[in-house]
């Protein structure tokens, strides 16, 4: 399910439509959009819950953007600008879609995301589920899938607070484990934290010591070791666990209905999502 609605919630990072409603209220510059939209559930916060919540970013990228993004555009503007460019960007990708799929979908979609209840423990999962609910099938479907979408990503940080990886060394893992380091390297860290993250993984038993004949940037000497291996997969089965809640809502053949009608739209949105992405989102496959 998470390959089939993360493609929902992702157009509002990777579709023109989304980066031009966040330029027409004053947040110009990708960043700016990015923190703005991703933070205005919570409010106009300064930067320490979001460097908190959003978990791998360098603090010192954070408090560029925060709290001087709200003079810029308050939270309830940054939250009609996401919403709007959001909806602006399934339209555009879904248009051959009758009318009926999208609002059974989102009408679906929702009853997974109402299974959250208040979503305890899931701070930005809760702020997006308190929202008020959109008035048209792709707002609805869009803010539920944001909803499922954050839940999803509280309880993977709580599952890497539990392994005891910190922002960089979680990123420094990934990489390590498969993800294109370009994809993850605009967070902020220099190449030092991120040479620094590798050494204390090696010193774990997590990752191979890395070869001093190449540069911290290139990440490419730095293997897991099966013991890291066996951690990413513990990480993973975590975070899986921890979202597993909102399904249980939904009947298996509900949950089968449900995958059958969001897959074309997940297609269709993963056609603006680079094949690089800091998601680590494959192609959305039948079941």
């Amino acid at each position: 399910m998470w390959t089939c609605f993360e493609p929902v919630h992702a157009v509002t990072y990777f579709h023109p439509r989304a980066r031009a409603a966040y330029e027409a209220v004053g947040l110009r510059g990708y960043w700016r959009g990015y923190f703005a939209g991703r933070a205005a559930p919570l409010g106009p916060v300064g930067p320490a819950p979001v460097v908190a919540a959003f978990y791998t970013f360098a603090p010192h990228m954070v408090t560029r953007a925060l709290p001087s993004i709200w003079q810029l555009a308050d939270p309830d503007q940054a939250l009609r600008a996401r919403l709007t460019g959001a909806v602006q960007a399934l339209a555009e990708l879904t248009y051959e879609l009758p009318e009926r799929h999208l609002a059974e979908t989102a009408e679906l979609l929702e009853v997974a995301a109402e299974g959250l209840g208040a979503a305890p423990g899931r701070v930005l999962g809760a702020a997006n589920a308190a929202l008020p609910r959109g008035d048209y099938p792709l707002a609805r479907l869009w803010q539920a899938a944001t909803t499922l979408r954050e839940h999803r990503g509280d309880g993977h940080v709580a599952a890497l607070v539990a392994a005891d990886l910190d922002p960089v060394e979680t990123l420094a893992w990934r990489v390590a484990n498969g993800m294109p380091a370009q994809s993850l390297q605009g967070r902020g860290w220099s190449d030092h934290e991120w040479a620094q993250a590798q050494s204390r993984l090696a010193a774990r038993g997590w990752l191979t010591p890395a070869d001093p004949s190449t540069t911290p940037t290139t990440l490419s000497s730095a293997t897991p070791t099966a013991e890291g291996r066996v951690a990413f997969q513990a990480v993973e089965t975590a975070t899986d666990t921890a979202a597993a809640r909102p399904w249980h809502s939904l009947t298996p053949d509900t949950l089968t209905r449900l995958h059958t009608l969001l897959l074309p739209i997940a297609q269709a949105a993963h056609l603006v999502i680079p094949s690089t992405n800091p998601i680590g989102l494959p192609t959305p496959q039948q079941g």
